[in-house]
């Protein structure tokens, strides 16, 4: 069996709902459809799955207590200006969501400079080879979290446990944990550095899983 739907498998679905779960909510910030759908019945039974692995459950904790809060359109107007201050402005005191800002810092003006720079060029090789690209409507770079979490939930169905893994590595795991850093030192609130730990922690976990399968 090696042809691409023998990777289709149950444990490699899972991984995917939740890469894709990761790369909605780094994506744009929270509305009323994104709120309903993660408050569901069948997102709350994925919630609880998924924080019975230890390193997971305060972080899924975290999130979850803020989604069931978000109950006013006050509130999710404050968590939207949590995201835009975050993830939009660009100032010293966010936690800018490119790849390229964390594995080539370089200077003060590294945001100018690298900016649709190699690793955005990398990221759209890799989703032109697969017959994707990044909607019109998400004008980022390609080299935004959420563009490269959303091309592994694609590959975790079929591509083997060692492309995945390198890839992974290099793109993701190389750099989360600065970011993390960055969006734990600059969130006003809770939800987001839940996220990024959350974030942090699976692709770790992962990259664990994977390498013990080769």
């Amino acid at each position: 069996m090696n042809d691409k739907h023998s990777y289709d498998t149950a444990m490699n679905q899972a991984r995917s709902m939740v890469y894709k779960l990761l790369s909605s909510l780094f994506a744009k910030e929270l509305d009323h459809q994104l709120l309903h759908e993660l408050t569901s019945p069948q997102a709350q039974a994925f919630f609880t799955q998924l924080a019975s692995e230890p390193k997971f459950a305060d972080d899924v904790t975290t999130l979850t207590s803020v989604l069931n809060k978000l109950n006013t359109d006050k509130a999710l107007l404050e968590l939207a200006a949590d995201y835009c201050g975050l993830f939009l402005v660009g100032t010293k005191h966010s936690a800018s969501p490119y790849a390229s800002l964390y594995t080539h810092q370089t200077n003060d003006n590294a945001d100018e400079v690298l900016l649709f720079g190699e690793q955005h060029q990398q990221m759209l090789n890799y989703l032109q080879q697969s017959q994707l690209q990044v909607q019109s409507a998400f004008p980022e770079p390609a080299d935004h979290i959420a563009v490269i979490l959303a091309y592994v939930a694609h590959q975790c169905g079929i591509s083997d446990d060692a492309t995945q893994l390198k890839f992974i590595s290099q793109y993701l795991n190389s750099w989360l944990a600065k970011f993390s850093d960055k969006v734990k030192a600059a969130d006003s609130g809770h939800f987001y550095s839940a996220l990024a730990s959350l974030t942090q922690s699976w692709v770790t976990a992962d990259c664990e899983a994977l390498a013990h399968t080769n």
